[in-house]
Parts: structure tokens; sequence; C-alpha cells
């Protein structure tokens, strides 16, 4: 039988409510993974994150830049242009060369 003052410890904590987790970096589309890192860039420039928290945002910023870089490198191979022959009629398309 529980006492009458120890009525708290029966009942069930509840959970403090967990931060979501960021999504895999790799699973971002460009404007996700460009939104994150815009973010990012304002709370590091703000100044006021812990070190340790800001370390660790600065990692995540690395991987989201990377992830914008590859995903506007796999943009830019799709992009193709329409070739013209003499006459400037269109002939059919080729790669564009970004160089």
């Amino acid at each position: 039988m529980a006492e009458a003052g120890n009525i708290e410890s029966a009942k069930p904590k509840a959970k403090a409510p967990e931060a979501k987790a960021p999504a895999p970096v790799a699973t971002l589309s460009f404007e996700a993974a460009l939104a994150e890192l815009e973010a990012i860039v304002q709370r590091l420039e703000r100044g006021d994150v812990p070190l340790e928290e800001s370390i660790a945002i600065y990692e995540r910023g690395e991987a989201l830049k990377a992830r914008c870089e590859a995903v506007l490198r796999e943009a830019e191979a799709r992009v193709e242009t329409i070739t013209r022959d003499a006459d400037g009629r269109p002939t059919g398309t080729a790669p564009l060369d970004p160089a």
C-alpha cells in the first residue's frame, strides 16, 4: 500500500520532449539543405551558441554545403544545350560544357 506522502512516486513520470533528430544530409533536397545551412549561418553569426554546439552545427553546415555542391554538380551534368546546324536549325542536344 502506497503511503499518502509518496503518491507522486506511484505516478508514471512524463518524459521530456525529445529534440527531433535532423534528417540525414544525404537525403535532403537542395532547397532543404540550403535552408538549414542558412539557419546555421545565422545562428553562428549571432554568436550566442555555446562552443560545443557551435562546433557540432558548424560540422553539420560543412556537410550541408557539400550536399548542396553535389546536387548542383548533378543538375549541371543533366543540363543540355541545343545544337544547331550552319543554318541555325536545331539538330539535337549536347551536354553542357561548364568549363
